[in-house]
């Protein structure tokens, strides 16, 4: 994959919390798949099929992770991404489970389980984040003002 990284940059600082806060801001689906690992089924999610142009943050701590520029359909049910807006932003750890090795995706900032990345996306990266959307929040294009980049990073340049 691209970064086995499993640690965030020190520019994006770490977020830390206790499971009680965690259930208190998320819902119980958002909080089973973020924060336990879990997996929404295929084709129930919100952002599956979703083709307005914007930006998918963490779920849990706002990071900016995907663009509606990087999206494309795979007809796997669940959202899809050939890249993150920052490589820094997903981290990734091998993740032996249900008797496979597959690279699970992170959020850099909170570690928030995110979904799993493939080597068989379409180009230019050639990688699949199959993404869980009850580990996003959608914020449409015309909303951009919303998003807070890390200190550092312009638009997640």
């Amino acid at each position: 994959m691209t970064n086995m990284n499993t640690t965030s940059s020190s520019k994006i600082g770490k977020v830390v919390k206790t499971d009680s806060e965690w259930r208190s801001q998320l819902t119980d689906l958002q909080f089973h798949v973020a924060r336990e690992a879990g997996t929404e089924r295929a084709f129930t999610g919100k952002y599956w099929d979703n083709k307005k142009e914007g930006t998918y943050v963490c779920v849990c701590c706002e990071l900016p992770l995907f663009t509606s520029a990087t999206k494309y359909k795979s007809g796997t049910g669940w959202p899809r991404f050939f890249a993150p807006v920052n490589t820094e932003f997903v981290a990734e750890k091998k993740d032996n489970s249900y008797g496979m090795t597959r690279t699970e995706a992170l959020c850099a900032r909170c570690d928030a389980h995110l979904g799993h990345v493939f080597n068989d996306g379409p180009r230019p990266t050639g990688l699949r984040y199959c993404m869980n959307s009850a580990s996003l929040t959608f914020i449409p294009k015309n909303e951009s003002d919303k998003i807070d980049y890390p200190e550092g990073y312009a638009d997640g340049k």
